[in-house]
């Protein structure tokens, strides 16, 4: 929320109080205080001297004046920037100059006063919504020990980072900026950016985020992102751009402000023409201030984004966070999403005699050869051992690797590549995913069996968001049929479309929503940006997403755990039952006592009486928003594998 109701003159920004903020906040504070005493020697010089009642009315004066000029300049502000905020400064200034022209400037005075109370116990109480930017800001700025080219070691700040940068972190150290660990196995406590709670173990070859924590052993990383692009970076850019939107009822509101001022007028007219009352006349202008109305939206959403935050959970902006209480359909990627998104090898089947160690370190040669990602996974998944010398090694491309070795040509590849060489194979085997072979010196020497994993939280997820009334789960995949039929079944997806090109993705969500359906579309890769933006919400695994993924999706997950998708619906469902208690608050509490007003039942100190129930009807709000933060819906996963799982 960009501001939050004034009380009466002072408009403050959302982040985190600047030294400037904090240093208007305690002028306000003192010029209260100096007000209030100056009213009490007025009322008691009344006591002392009732016979010297003008030195009294001076007193009183004085105090009216020290508290007029700011409220003044923001009434002025208010009518040169009309908003929803600046009807409560109007209406105060009508109020002050009423009671002036009364005669009562101990109500004049007093007015502003009790606003600056509210406006103060409401800052401190929506402080905490806060907290999440200004914590993730402050991981951002930390101290890095960079690898000289000599070896040695220098402390620079972490802003002065650049990628290709080697770093060292030694257990308690924050990691600076987003890397590959070079060498090195330590915990790491990932929670401030991924939500996850249990620590990671990290090693050798893993990606790490920037902010966070090395709890034991020695990592050496290179550096491959930093500043805005770093995944920090982005969760900042994220949550601050979701902070400052406002929310629908927001702009609905603002969309009437001016009527209402209007409305609030008539009231108020019509209280003195037919009362003769200027207690009840001024007590409807106080009692009409909607604070608490204004802030029941603002509060909640700014509520909602911190706690999504907390579990990992990046809203860009408010009005997604209310569409997600009203999805009714889940279409989600296989690729990267249901799946890790890495090919893991699973099976060896070896037709020869050879020491079966000695075949695994001879792959595993060949596959670091390439970047092609099948060679990378071979590469990955067995254990290095004593280098094997490769000579003339060649890539050919949608085929494989070839090698000379001391025994002869090795190759590594598809069955195409061992017809290319005349290399006799043994038949296929009957695997969905990709399959390589190895031969050398003429010898064929095994089939490789690789596939991309399932994530392990993937059916525990998809059965959850069933519970919560999604009706249609859609699997779509640009993979073979075969592959997404074993993955539906795997996580309880009943209907699924594969061998889909990008256009035909976003094809196939616009046909949903046509048809009525309010879905959440979830995916990682390029190939999904476009679904992500038609559909009523998108949703990027950030942990691994390619950043036009990120720059399409409404919503990012900063760990890839599907079980938060059930979990942001559950929170976003949390925040409209909270925003429709505070809007009862806010529109019945000011309801009842503009009557209240209007009918003189707030007595002959009525400004006074209004102001204080309109601070406490603001005060019910925060409390009601204050049970929102407490929400806390982790399962206890534990995270395994990678960071960027």
């Amino acid at each position: 929320m960009s501001q939050q109701c004034s009380h009466g003159h002072l408009h403050f920004n959302s982040d985190l109080q600047t030294p400037a903020e904090q240093r208007r906040m305690s002028r306000q504070l003192t010029l209260a205080m100096i007000t209030i005493g100056l009213l009490l020697l007025s009322l008691l010089w009344r006591v002392i001297a009732p016979q010297q009642p003008a030195i009294s009315d001076i007193l009183s004066g004085v105090a009216w004046l020290l508290v007029a000029v700011p409220v003044f300049r923001a009434g002025w502000h208010s009518l040169l920037h009309p908003d929803l905020h600046g009807v409560t400064d109007l209406l105060i200034v009508l109020a002050m100059l009423g009671a002036w022209a009364l005669g009562d400037l101990m109500t004049a005075a007093l007015l502003p006063v009790i606003m600056i109370f509210g406006h103060i116990l409401e800052e401190r109480s929506v402080m905490g919504t806060r907290q999440a930017i200004a914590g993730l800001s402050k991981l951002a700025h930390s101290q890095a020990r960079r690898v000289r080219s000599d070896g040695s070691l220098e402390n620079i700040s972490s802003h002065h980072l650049r990628p290709g940068d080697v770093v060292d972190i030694r257990a308690g150290d924050q990691i600076p900026a987003d890397g590959r660990i070079l060498s090195g196995h330590a915990s790491l406590d990932v929670a401030s950016i991924t939500g996850e709670s249990v620590p990671v173990e990290a090693s050798a070859g893993m990606s790490v985020f920037g902010g966070t924590l090395n709890l034991n052993g020695l990592l050496r990383v290179e550096v491959t992102h930093t500043g805005e692009e770093s995944t920090l970076g982005k969760v900042l850019a994220l949550m601050k751009n979701a902070e400052q939107a406002k929310p629908p009822i927001t702009r609905m509101l603002e969309r009437y402000a001016s009527h209402y001022l209007v409305l609030v007028l008539l009231i108020a007219a019509t209280t003195w023409f037919l009362t003769y009352n200027s207690q009840a006349m001024l007590a409807v202008l106080v009692a009409a201030c909607p604070c608490a109305l204004v802030l029941s939206a603002p509060a909640t959403s700014m509520a909602g984004i911190a706690v999504a935050a907390r579990h990992g959970i990046l809203i860009r902006n408010a009005a997604f966070l209310e569409e997600l209480a009203d999805v009714d359909a889940v279409i989600i990627d296989k690729t990267g999403t249901l799946t890790q998104g890495r090919l893991r090898l699973v099976d060896v089947m070896l037709t020869t005699e050879h020491p079966r160690e000695a075949i695994l370190r001879l792959a595993s040669a060949l596959g670091a050869a390439s970047n092609h990602p099948v060679s990378q996974a071979m590469a990955e998944a067995i254990p290095a051992g004593e280098d094997i010398p490769l000579r003339d090694v060649e890539e050919i491309h949608g085929l494989g690797v070839v090698a000379t070795t001391d025994a002869g040509q090795v190759l590594l590849g598809r069955r195409e590549l061992f017809v290319r060489y005349q290399v006799n194979t043994v038949p296929l085997p009957d695997h969905d995913g990709p399959v390589v072979g190895l031969a050398e010196a003429g010898i064929f020497l095994g089939w490789f069996l690789l596939d991309d994993t399932l994530r392990p939280e993937a059916p525990e997820a998809m059965a959850t968001l069933k519970t919560l009334g999604i009706h249609r789960l859609l699997l779509l995949t640009g993979d073979r049929k075969v592959v997404a039929q074993r993955v539906a079944s795997r996580t309880g997806i009943d209907e699924l479309t594969a061998e889909m090109l990008p256009a035909e993705k976003l094809q196939q969500v616009q046909q949903a929503v046509n048809e009525g359906w309010r879905p959440m579309v979830v995916g990682d890769g390029i190939n999904d940006a476009l679904a992500l933006k038609a559909g009523s919400v998108g949703i990027a695994m950030g942990g691994n997403g390619a950043d036009i993924a990120l720059a399409s999706a409404d919503v990012v997950l900063t760990g890839s755990d599907l079980r938060r998708l059930p979990l942001a619906i559950r929170l976003s469902r949390r925040c409209r039952s909270t925003l429709r208690v505070n809007v009862f608050i806010g529109l019945g509490w000011t309801i009842l006592i503009v009557v209240a007003a209007a009918m003189g039942f707030l007595g002959s100190a009525g400004a006074l009486v209004a102001a204080l129930l309109h601070n406490l009807s603001t005060l019910l709000v925060l409390l009601n928003t204050g049970r929102l933060l407490q929400f806390d819906d982790r399962h206890g996963q534990t995270v395994t594998a990678s960071l960027t799982e």
